[in-house]
């Protein structure tokens, strides 16, 4: 749904994350400042619940980067680990027929 305001110009669409309202859009102009609200107005637990759900939300993305993390670097130690065992073999074999 497009929503044209009073100056003739697309309002768009937004979601307001302060605690009072968190979670819900409205329209907004950029050129004259016109407000209004999309969705309807939420219950006091929704507004009590939803900014402890995304904050919890945002711990688990920040804990999911940090493994991701540690992830690659545990991949880069193998790969480091397996052309090191892969060479030391080599060696062995080639001092191995030496002898």
């Amino acid at each position: 749904m497009v929503l044209i305001c009073d100056c003739v110009k697309q309002a768009t669409i937004k979601t307001s994350w302060t605690n009072r309202n968190p979670g819900r859009r409205f329209y907004c102009c950029p050129s004259c400042g016109f407000i209004g609200w999309t969705d309807p107005p939420m219950c006091c637990r929704a507004v009590a619940v939803i900014p402890g759900l995304l904050r919890a939300r945002n711990e688990l993305e920040e804990e999911l980067e940090e493994q991701w993390r540690l992830m690659k670097e545990k991949d880069q130690q193998l790969t480091k680990l397996n052309k090191f065992l892969i060479f030391s073999w080599i060696f062995f074999f080639i001092v191995f027929k030496l002898l």
